[in-house]
Protein backbone atom coordinates (compact mmCIF):
# COMPACT_ATOMS: atom_id res chain seq x y z
CA UNK A 1 0.00 0.00 0.00
CA UNK A 2 1.29 3.44 -1.45
CA UNK A 3 1.53 6.53 1.10
CA UNK A 4 2.23 10.17 -0.57
CA UNK A 5 3.54 13.10 0.82
CA UNK A 6 3.27 16.67 -0.93
CA UNK A 7 5.08 19.83 -0.41
CA UNK A 8 3.73 23.14 -1.73
CA UNK A 9 5.20 26.50 -2.77
CA UNK A 10 8.69 25.79 -2.27
CA UNK A 11 10.67 28.57 -3.29
CA UNK A 12 13.34 26.74 -5.38
CA UNK A 13 13.37 26.99 -9.39
CA UNK A 14 11.56 23.92 -10.64
CA UNK A 15 14.55 23.25 -12.69
CA UNK A 16 16.96 23.40 -9.56
CA UNK A 17 14.99 20.88 -7.74
CA UNK A 18 14.35 18.34 -10.34
CA UNK A 19 18.16 17.86 -10.22
CA UNK A 20 17.45 16.26 -7.05
CA UNK A 21 14.50 14.19 -7.74
CA UNK A 22 16.23 12.54 -10.61
CA UNK A 23 18.98 11.54 -8.35
CA UNK A 24 16.68 9.47 -5.68
CA UNK A 25 13.64 8.32 -8.16
CA UNK A 26 13.33 4.46 -7.95
CA UNK A 27 15.71 4.40 -5.15
CA UNK A 28 15.11 2.54 -1.49
CA UNK A 29 14.59 5.00 0.92
CA UNK A 30 17.87 4.84 2.94
CA UNK A 31 20.08 5.07 0.30
CA UNK A 32 17.93 8.18 -1.56
CA UNK A 33 18.29 9.64 2.28
CA UNK A 34 21.57 9.04 2.67
CA UNK A 35 22.14 10.55 -0.88
CA UNK A 36 20.16 14.01 -0.07
CA UNK A 37 22.17 13.97 3.46
CA UNK A 38 25.46 14.51 1.75
CA UNK A 39 24.04 16.59 -1.21
CA UNK A 40 25.40 19.91 -0.84
CA UNK A 41 22.40 21.83 -2.76
CA UNK A 42 20.06 24.05 -0.56
CA UNK A 43 16.80 22.38 -1.88
CA UNK A 44 18.21 18.53 -0.71
CA UNK A 45 16.89 19.57 3.01
CA UNK A 46 13.43 19.85 2.27
CA UNK A 47 13.17 16.96 -0.01
CA UNK A 48 15.00 14.81 2.50
CA UNK A 49 12.21 16.04 5.30
CA UNK A 50 9.42 15.51 2.23
CA UNK A 51 11.00 11.72 1.63
CA UNK A 52 10.63 11.32 6.12
CA UNK A 53 7.14 12.68 5.87
CA UNK A 54 5.79 10.18 3.45
CA UNK A 55 7.79 6.72 5.33
CA UNK A 56 5.74 8.21 8.53
CA UNK A 57 2.49 8.89 6.28
CA UNK A 58 3.60 5.09 5.09
CA UNK A 59 3.91 3.32 8.73
CA UNK A 60 0.76 5.07 9.87
CA UNK A 61 -1.50 3.01 6.57
CA UNK A 62 0.93 0.01 7.56
CA UNK A 63 1.21 -0.74 11.21
CA UNK A 64 3.54 -3.72 11.85
CA UNK A 65 5.03 -4.13 8.68
CA UNK A 66 8.79 -3.61 7.57
CA UNK A 67 9.88 -0.37 6.20
CA UNK A 68 12.59 -1.74 5.26
CA UNK A 69 11.95 -2.77 1.85
CA UNK A 70 10.51 0.75 0.53
CA UNK A 71 11.46 2.62 -2.27
CA UNK A 72 10.80 5.78 -3.92
CA UNK A 73 8.27 4.44 -6.23
CA UNK A 74 6.99 7.91 -7.83
CA UNK A 75 8.33 11.48 -7.13
CA UNK A 76 7.15 14.66 -9.22
CA UNK A 77 8.09 18.35 -9.67
CA UNK A 78 5.75 20.77 -10.74
CA UNK A 79 5.79 24.35 -11.29
CA UNK A 80 4.03 26.32 -8.80
CA UNK A 81 3.37 30.30 -8.28
CA UNK A 82 5.97 32.58 -9.68
CA UNK A 83 6.46 36.15 -7.86
CA UNK A 84 7.07 38.80 -10.60
CA UNK A 85 9.42 41.85 -9.29
CA UNK A 86 11.14 44.62 -11.33
CA UNK A 87 14.67 45.35 -11.35
CA UNK A 88 16.15 48.53 -12.44
CA UNK A 89 17.91 48.40 -15.78
CA UNK A 90 20.33 51.17 -17.93
CA UNK A 91 18.17 54.00 -19.56
CA UNK A 92 15.18 54.06 -17.17
CA UNK A 93 13.86 50.63 -18.19
CA UNK A 94 13.04 47.73 -15.75
CA UNK A 95 13.88 44.23 -16.14
CA UNK A 96 11.73 41.70 -15.03
CA UNK A 97 12.41 39.06 -12.16
CA UNK A 98 10.79 36.10 -12.04
CA UNK A 99 11.06 34.30 -8.32
CA UNK A 100 9.80 30.85 -9.21
CA UNK A 101 8.67 28.14 -6.92
CA UNK A 102 7.39 24.33 -6.98
CA UNK A 103 5.63 21.74 -5.88
CA UNK A 104 6.97 18.10 -5.65
CA UNK A 105 5.12 14.71 -4.91
CA UNK A 106 6.66 11.72 -2.84
CA UNK A 107 5.02 8.57 -3.90
CA UNK A 108 7.11 5.54 -1.32
CA UNK A 109 5.62 1.92 -1.71
CA UNK A 110 7.10 -1.42 -0.61
CA UNK A 111 9.48 -2.88 -3.78
CA UNK A 112 7.49 -6.34 -5.52
CA UNK A 113 9.62 -9.47 -5.16
CA UNK A 114 10.00 -10.37 -8.63
CA UNK A 115 10.10 -14.26 -9.10
CA UNK A 116 12.80 -15.97 -10.79
CA UNK A 117 12.25 -15.52 -14.97
CA UNK A 118 11.31 -17.99 -17.05
CA UNK A 119 12.95 -19.21 -20.01
CA UNK A 120 11.28 -18.20 -23.10
CA UNK A 121 9.69 -20.34 -25.26
CA UNK A 122 11.20 -21.78 -28.77
CA UNK A 123 9.36 -20.51 -31.81
CA UNK A 124 9.36 -23.81 -33.33
CA UNK A 125 9.29 -26.88 -30.31
CA UNK A 126 8.57 -29.82 -31.87
CA UNK A 127 8.41 -28.61 -35.71
CA UNK A 128 10.87 -30.31 -38.02
CA UNK A 129 12.69 -27.55 -39.96
CA UNK A 130 11.40 -26.96 -42.98
CA UNK A 131 14.49 -25.05 -44.20
CA UNK A 132 16.09 -27.01 -47.16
Amino acid sequence: MEAVAKLNNEPTSPRKMRLLVDLVRGMKVENALAVLEHNPKHSAVPLRKLILSAISNWKAKNEGADENTLIVKTIMVDAARVIKRMRPAPQGRGYRVRKRSNHVTVIVDAAVEKGPKKAPKAQNAGKPNAVK
